[in-house]
Order: structure tokens, then sequence, then C-alpha cells
């Protein structure tokens, strides 16, 4: 059907908050919060009882469902009938808003705690035109000089009755112009949710942008049927916070059931998911992410989310859990570590995000029917390229791959082997409480070596604050580690959880930075082989599959996995 063009119409007051309490008219959950102040509610008044012009109303006439403002104080706005024609309000909310509320006498609590009676808007029968007709404060005003607006309004014959005689005729001419008032309105209708959220963003004073989740939380409330997503997506976080994945983004969640129903995820294939279907479909979608998580946190063994560098990462395997809800066999895990990894080391998502999602599905898919996915490049895992690539910064997602490589063996503390903590909150920079120099950056200073080569990925355990600050300092390996030596007789089973697997043979006895960096760069290199299916490209320059290897793989042949 063809968008119509926005119409121009009017409503009076009566009928403008009659439709407001019958459910016709709608402020939408992607409004921000009534933040009019008192005065600035009763200047509005004043306008209006002057025949002032006070701005033009937009309103988003259509048969869809919103989250909407359901109460305004203790007053409860009515659920529109399903099919009905409701009027969202795109622009005007804090006007209306002001109006409703000192017309109904209502209290409004502010975020502050602080409550608002606006039913102390009072009209001051004495004033003329060149004064302020409605008021706050009554100051000396004499007894029936004054009126509230929501008596005006609903007071009885009675009640007006009596005040002086001589106010009877502006009571009657206040009324009047109030319930008469013309509001100019726009309506704009048969328009889909992204266009009607795009006006709301453009007229918006603020400038800021609708969220695709916040258009979506609006767009999937169903009252029927209980679901909120704003409330869903925070108890999904609620689970996942003791198991410390709860940085996963609503984005994220979006993408998932996106790629699930369309095998995409752009942001305009988001906004025109069926409502029904997406109710229809969160509740596996969730069950597939926890499940990836689990299978992050226990098979993959990443603690923390922070650990991944793109929480992206979570997409497709949440979406291979939606397919197959059972752990996955020995083939399936053979390929989903190697997608993993690849993903992972390569900076797939650096780019591009949700194109390469929606390629990647494809490749799980591949994965579900029991076959390894295709990919355009390879990885390097030689020992050579880690020691060349891999300068230290927490952001990278090469770096984060071999932290994650790190986190799997479960590091153990110099100091007594305890358990080393991981924690989401120390992993966000990169001078974590987490990261340690095992040759201090300070030390080989002195010796002339340059951060440059210092400030390598290679470098760098996984240890606790205490550990990092108070016992190592900017000491050389030989002294602190004979100190921990003679601490812990345990000292080289603790080592070899940080792939440091003989301190003499890794020149710490020395102090030999170059052998160091040699030794564990081959150490990590062999455990990314592990996880990485090997392919190589053979004498016509096609690549050969890992499945199709028979034969151990050279260092050089590495270089093109």
């Amino acid at each position: 059907m063809a968008m119509e063009l926005p119409q121009s119409t009017h409503s009076d007051f009566v009928k403008l908050f009659t439709d407001i309490e019958s459910g016709e008219i709608k402020i939408p959950q992607f409004q921000r919060d009534f933040v009019w102040s008192l005065q600035s509610s009763a200047t509005l008044l004043d306008s209006i009882v002057k025949g002032y012009p006070v701005g033009t109303f937009i309103f988003w006439a259509t048969r869809e469902r919103l989250r909407s403002v359901r109460n305004l104080g203790k007053f409860t706005l009515p659920t529109a009938r399903e099919g009905d024609l409701v009027s969202y309000v795109l622009d005007g909310q804090q006007r209306l808003t002001s109006l409703f509320a000192i017309l109904n006498g209502l209290s409004i609590a502010r975020p502050s705690g602080y409550t608002e009676d606006f039913s102390q808007v009072f009209i001051d029968l004495d004033a003329t035109e060149d004064d302020e007709i409605v008021i706050l404060e009554k100051g000396d005003h004499p007894a029936h000089t004054f009126i509230r607006l929501s008596e005006l309004l609903h007071g009885t014959l009675i009640q007006l009755a009596s005040y002086p005689e001589a106010y009877w005729s502006k009571l009657e001419e206040y009324k009047k112009i109030i319930q008469g008032y013309e509001f100019p309105i726009i309506e704009v209708r048969n328009v889909p949710i992204d266009v009607a959220t795009e006006i709301f963003t453009r007229i918006n004073v603020s400038g800021k942008s609708l969220s695709v989740f916040e258009i979506m939380v609006a767009k999937t409330y169903d009252e029927a049927r209980e679901f909120d997503l704003s409330v869903k997506f925070a108890d999904l976080i609620s689970r996942l916070t003791p198991l410390n994945y709860e940085t996963l983004s609503n984005t994220t969640l979006l993408q998932i059931v996106a790629l699930i129903l369309e095998k995409d995820c752009k942001t305009r294939t988001i906004l025109k998911l069926k409502k029904d279907d997406f109710i229809d479909t969160w509740p596996k979608a969730i069950d597939g992410v926890e499940r990836a998580v689990e299978y992050f946190r226990n098979v993959l063994r990443i603690p923390v989310s922070q650990l991944l560098r793109y929480l992206a990462l979570v997409v497709p395997f949440a979406y291979y859990f939606y397919r197959h809800p059972d752990p996955p066999d020995h083939e399936h895990q053979k390929f989903l570590d190697d997608f993993f990894w690849r993903c992972s080391l390569g900076g797939r998502y650096s780019s591009s995000l949700e194109s390469k999602l929606a390629q990647d599905i494809g490749r799980i898919d591949t994965i579900l029917d029991g076959k390894a996915p295709e990919y355009e490049t390879g990885v390097n895992t030689s020992a050579k390229f880690l020691i060349e690539n891999g300068w230290f910064n927490a952001s990278r997602s090469f770096v984060k791959a071999i932290l994650c490589i790190f986190a799997y063996e479960r590091p153990l503390s110099f100091r007594n082997n305890g358990i080393v903590n991981i924690s989401n909150y120390w992993l966000k920079q990169a001078n974590s409480k987490n990261y340690h120099h095992f040759f201090p950056r300070s030390y080989l200073r002195k010796l002339g070596i340059g951060d440059e080569r210092a400030n390598n990925v290679i470098n760098i355990t996984i240890v606790d604050d205490y550990l990092n600050k108070r016992e190592i300092g900017s000491k050389p390996p030989s002294v602190y580690m004979k100190k921990f030596a003679n601490a812990n007789p345990s000292l080289a089973s603790a080592m070899a959880t940080h792939l440091i697997n003989d301190l003499e043979g890794f020149g710490i006895s020395s102090d030999n930075f170059d052998t160091f960096i040699e030794r564990r760069a081959e150490a990590i290199s062999q455990e990314l082989r592990k996880r990485i299916l090997p392919r190589k490209i053979d004498e016509l320059g096609q690549v050969v599959r890992a499945d199709h290897l028979e034969e151990e793989m050279s260092d050089a042949e590495l270089e093109v996995i």
C-alpha cells in the first residue's frame, strides 16, 4: 500500500482529551519521560487562555500496537481495542502531558523523588490580558478571586455558583475558551514504524536518534502475551551476570532473532520483523544464547565476556544452538572451534558486521550438515608471525584471541597455585589489574629494550592484582621467580598454566628476553594449531580442506592455513 501524504487537521480541547482518556491517543514508550516543570505547564495554559498558538501536534495513526505510556500520575490510560486505529504522539508529548496533568489535577513523581502537584494551577479571576492569568501562587488574593483549572472544567454547577456573581461571566468565558481551543494537528497515516520513528527522530529537538532496540521495544510490546522486550532483555542480563557475560548488548539479541527468521540482520530487516514472529522466536533464541554462553565458558573456557573482542561472536553460536539444542558431537565441535578461532585471530567482525554475520550463518548451516565451511582467507599461527604481530593492545582482536588461549589454561597464581580471578571489570583496559608483563617493561628499558618489543602479548601473563603490584614490580624474572620458587614448591605446575613450561629452557633464570619470547611464542603457536583445522594450497593453487589432509604441515605451510 502506498504511503499517504501527511494530513493537516485539528481537534478541540474536549475531543483531544476524550481521545486520550479512551486510549485512542497514545504516547509511545520511546518518547522521553515527562520533564516539563509546573511553571512551564502553567505558562502553556496561560497561552491557551489568551488564544495564543501553542504549536502543532504530530500524530502517527496506525493499527500497530506499540509499548506506550500506561499511567500518568495515578491515572491509568486504557488499552485501545485490537484493530482500532490509534494515534501515537510523535511531537507534542510534553505539551499534551502538561495539559492532561493540570486539567486532571494529577501528582507527578519526578526521578529525583520530588512530587509535583499539578492540581495547584489556578486562574486569577481579577487578572487582565496584560497579566499572568494562569498562576501557581495564590499569594494574598482574596478568597473566590481564583479557581483551580481542574475545578473550572470539571466542577459542578453548585461549586461554580458559589463564586460571586460578578465572576460568573468570566468563569463561563474561560471555560468556553479552553474547551473550544483548536489544536492544529498533522496526522501521518499508513507508514511503517521505521518511517514513523525517523520522523520522530528528525523533529526531536535533542537530536538523539532512537536506537533499533528502543523502536523494537515499542513495536513488539504485547500485553495479552505478557511480552515486554525491555523486561525480557533485563531478565536475560540478570541471568548472565553471575556468569560474567552481562556485557552482551541488546543489538546482539536483535541480530540473533533476525538471522533466525530472515538470515539477515540489517537494521531495516530487524525493523520489518513481524511482532508475533519475533515473540514466538524469542524463547528458543534466548535459550540458544544461554547455551552459546555455556559453550564459551565450559568448552572454549572463556570465563568472562570482556575477553571477547567481538561480542557478536555469540551470534553464530546462538544460531547453532537454536537449530541444534543438544551439545555438539566431536565433528561439529571441531568445525565450531575452527570457526571461532579463525574469526578471532583474523579480526573478522572489525567491519561490515551485518553482512559478515549473514555469511557466517551460512557457515553454521554447513557445520550443521556435518561439513567444514570454506573461508576466503587464512590465518597465520606461526611463532614468527605471533612475535612480529603481537603488539599488545586490549582492543585488538588478535590479542584478545591470545588472551583467550591464556584463560583456557586456567592460570594459577605464581605465589600459591591459587586460581587467578579474571574479572570483566578489570579487563576493560590495557592497564588492567589482570595483565602482567612477565619481563617488566621498566626492567627491559634499563637493558635498552624499548616498549615496542617489550609490549608484546607473548610477554603478557594473567595474574592477580596483589601479585602484579606488590611482589613483582620492576624486578627481573630471575629475582622474583626465585622468591616464588622458595615459597611455592608447585611453582612449575603453576607456570605451565601460563604456557611457560620450563623455567630454565625459557631463559628465565638468565633473564634472556629473546629466548623467552621465542619459546613462549612456540608454545602459543602449538596451542593455536590444536584449535584450527589446517589447510594448505595444492599445486593448482586450490585450498585443500583439513578433512582431506593426511600429513603434518610444516611451519612454512602454517602461514597460509
